[in-house]
């Protein structure tokens, strides 16, 4: 049994509930990649591009033995270190719509509620990604204004990280052309 599951019962890893009616925030952020749809949504259907997408200072790391089968009902089990304190967090595809969108909700983890939607769009010169994420800390009274800080500093990271990835991958695609 792994320290993940042995502290899972307790409160900093809860059961989430339901979506509540009131009092959630929200956050949506766009970023536009130079890639077609089906390559970003490749990306993005490889769990373990998850961990290139999130900052270091979490320590985030999939705890699902890899290769994880990506559809609707499957599961992560994360671990990331927030503020000194080691959370186990587990998710679930709740929506699978490949080369379009997909729903990722919170199953155990630090919120009351989190549900994260991706989509990916067509645009001129690539894709357009999109995630919109509604979420409701625990403690929500106390905490709002920190935890929102965390997520947009989160999201600030991963548009960053996103747009570096497929530069790089143009940048090396490029290169093998002209190698060819």
């Amino acid at each position: 049994m792994t320290v993940e599951h042995l502290l899972a019962p307790f409160a900093w890893s809860p059961t989430a509930g339901g979506r509540p009616a009131h009092r959630l925030s929200r956050l949506r952020r766009e970023t536009i990649v130079a890639a077609p749809r089906d390559e970003t949504f490749a990306f993005f259907s490889d769990a373990a591009n998850l961990e290139r997408l999130t900052p270091p200072w979490l320590k985030f790391r999939i705890t699902t033995p890899m290769p994880i089968t990506m559809g609707v009902g499957a599961e992560i089990e994360y671990r990331i270190v927030l503020h000194g304190i080691t959370i186990p967090w587990r998710t679930q595809i709740d929506e699978w719509e490949p080369g379009r969108r997909f729903v990722d909700r919170q199953l155990q983890g630090p919120y009351r509620w989190w549900r994260h939607e991706h989509r990916f769009e067509s645009v001129e010169g690539g894709t357009r990604v999109i995630d919109e994420v509604e979420y409701l800390p625990r403690a929500n009274w106390l905490v709002a204004g920190w935890v929102r800080r965390d997520v947009e500093r989160i999201f600030e990271f991963r548009q960053d990280a996103l747009t570096r990835e497929f530069e790089t991958r143009l940048r090396a695609g490029m290169l093998l052309r002209r190698l060819n």
